[in-house]
């Protein structure tokens, strides 16, 4: 009975816990677009062509992954228009390198 009452409980603390690390990931990363633009303000566009690598200098530790997707890997899809959720694709993160804008490639969280 304990275990009955108990589970969804732990279930629902633990994707909260995902929800919250995934929300402060993407604060870290969107910090990070802004301080790169700031340095590269000069160039023709001051926004990283490819977050992974031209965000290393700036970001403590790897590029992080998508906690709420349960990706065992960070993949960033990199694109000039405007962002939507791309059902087809198997990428978490969607970032529009004319823009700077990122987010997460899942229907509830594209307003985070």
């Amino acid at each position: 009975i304990m275990a009955a009452v108990a589970a969804p409980k732990i279930f629902d603390k633990m994707s909260d816990a995902k929800e919250s690390s995934t929300k402060q990931s993407l604060a870290v990363v969107r910090s990070a677009i802004e301080m790169y633009r700031v340095e590269h303000a000069e160039d023709a566009n001051p926004y990283p062509a490819d977050l992974t690598t031209d965000l290393t200098a700036y970001m403590k530790g790897s590029f992080p992954k998508c906690e709420v997707l349960d990706d065992a890997e960070v993949e960033v899809k990199t694109g000039t228009t405007a962002l939507a959720v791309d059902a087809t694709s198997a990428k978490s993160w969607l970032y529009n390198s004319d823009t700077g804008e990122i987010r997460i490639n899942h229907a509830d969280y594209i307003a985070w």
